[in-house]
C-alpha cells in the first residue's frame, strides 16, 4: 500500500451535507413553526424576519423539557420525544425504495427526492442541482472560496462543518469506523467501505481500454495515464518522471536515503509502507495471498502473480528481437542479454565473461 495522501474530503457531497444540515433544519421547522402560528393566530401579515426572531428567542427562553442523557432543554414535549430518537436510536420512517431509514418525516421526504430524481435548487454559476437548499449553500462556498469552519487547534480552515468535524479527529487520534472482518480502524466511513472490498474483492472500476478493473476509481484514473502516457510529475534530481505524485515521493527517498518506516521485530528500514508489510510477514508467517489453483500461498502479491503463471501457461514479457515470451521479467532481462551479446558476469579467476550467472558457476 502506499503512503497516505493529504486528507481530502469530497466524496459524500449529499449525504455528509444532510447529516450537517439536520440541526440546522430542525432550527428552520421550529422558526417555520413559529411563523405559521402566529399567521394563523392572528390572520394578519405573517411576522417580519426581526419580529420572528424575536418570538423564538422568547420560545427559547421557555424550553422547560430537559432530556435525560444529555441535559438539552427543549420547549415542548413532542420536541424531546423526538430528541431522543438520538439516543435510542429509534428510526420509525423507512424509504419505501430502499432499506434506509430515518428518525424525521422531513429526513425521509429529503432523502426520497434522491430516487425520484428531484433537485429543485440550482446553482447560477456552474448549473449543478442539489435536493436541498443546504446543499446550495455548502456549494456556492466552491465558487465564493468561503471557509467559515476553522479548526481551533491548527487554524485550518473548511467550507463545511462535517470536513471539519472528521479533520479534528486527527488531532485526537480518534478513528470510529472499524472493520469487522480484520479490525482495522479508519477515519471516514467511506474509507471504510472502500477498504471492505480488499476482503470482498470487489473492483467497480474498469479501463475501457484494456478492461483491467479496481476497487478505487482513483486508482482507474492513475492507471489510465498509463495508456494516454501523461507522466505530469519529475523528479528534480534525476529528471525521471512518474505518472502519479505519490510515485515521485516514494522515488525521492533514493536520492534523500529516507527510510521512515521501521521493522516492530527487527531494526530493519523502508522507504515504503507496503515494503515493510511485507517484510514484518516474514515474523509473523502470515501468507495471505493463497493460489487460486492450488493450496500454495506467498507473503506478497508478486509472488503469487508469478507463481500462478506455471498453472496458466501465460508469458506476458516478450523479446522484441525474436519474439521468445516469458513468465517473468528478470528472465527477459537476461535473454536479452543474447542479442546485446553484453557479459555481465566474469570469472575473478580466470576473467572468462558470460551472459548468465548459473554459466559462471
Amino acid at each position: 500500500m502506499g503512503d497516505p495522501e493529504p486528507c481530502r474530503i469530497k466524496h459524500t457531497e449529499d449525504t455528509e451535507e444532510l447529516t450537517e444540515l439536520m440541526e440546522e433544519n430542525e432550527k428552520h421547522e421550529e422558526l417555520s413553526e413559529v411563523e405559521r402560528k402566529n399567521q394563523f393566530r392572528t390572520e394578519e401579515k405573517p411576522l417580519s424576519c426581526c419580529q420572528t426572531q424575536k418570538v423564538l428567542k422568547k420560545r427559547r427562553a421557555q424550553k422547560s423539557f430537559s432530556c435525560t442523557q444529555c441535559g438539552k432543554r427543549l420547549t415542548c414535549k413532542h420536541h424531546l420525544d423526538l430528541h431522543m430518537r438520538i439516543h435510542t436510536g429509534e428510526k420509525p420512517y423507512k424509504c419505501s425504495h430502499c432499506e434506509k431509514r430515518f428518525r424525521l418525516s422531513g429526513h425521509l421526504k429529503t432523502h426520497e427526492m434522491s430516487h425520484n430524481g428531484i433537485k429543485p435548487f440550482t446553482c447560477d454559476q456552474c448549473g449543478k442541482s442539489f435536493t436541498i437548499k443546504g446543499s446550495l449553500t455548502s456549494h456556492m462556498r466552491v465558487h465564493t472560496g468561503e471557509k467559515p469552519f476553522t479548526c481551533d487547534q491548527c487554524g485550518k480552515s473548511f467550507s463545511q462543518s462535517a470536513s471539519l468535524k472528521l479533520h479534528m479527529n486527527i488531532h485526537t487520534g480518534e478513528k470510529p469506523h472499524t472493520c469487522d472482518q480484520c479490525g482495522k480502524t479508519f477515519l471516514r466511513d467511506s474509507n471504510l467501505k472502500q477498504h471492505l472490498r480488499v476482503h470482498t474483492k470487489e473492483k467497480p472500476h474498469s479501463c475501457h481500454l484494456c478492461g483491467k478493473s479496481f476497487s478505487l476509481i482513483q486508482s482507474l484514473k492513475e492507471h489510465q495515464k498509463i495508456h494516454t502516457g501523461v507522466r505530469e510529475y519529475m523528479c528534480f534530481e534525476c529528471e525521471k518522471t512518474f505518472i502519479t505524485a505519490n510515485g515521485l515521493k516514494k522515488h525521492e527517498r533514493i536520492h534523500t536515503g529516507e527510510k521512515p518506516y521501521k521493522c516492530s521485530h527487527c531494526d530493519k528500514r523502508f522507504s515504503r509502507s507496503g515494503d515493510l508489510k511485507t517484510h514484518e510477514r516474514i515474523h509473523t508467517g502470515e501468507k495471505p495471498y493463497k493460489c487460486s489453483h492450488c493450496d500454495k500461498r506467498f507473503r506478497d502479491l508478486g509472488n503469487l502473480k508469478k507463481h500462478e503463471r506455471i498453472h496458466t501457461g501465460e508469458k506476458p514479457h516478450t523479446c522484441d528481437q525474436c519474439g521468445n515470451s516469458f513468465t517473468q521479467k528478470g528472465s527477459l532481462t537476461l535473454h536479452m542479454n543474447i542479442h546485446t551479446r553484453e557479459k555481465l558476469y566474469t570469472c575473478d579467476q580466470c576473467g572468462k565473461s558470460f551472459t548468465q550467472k548459473g554459466s559462471l558457476t
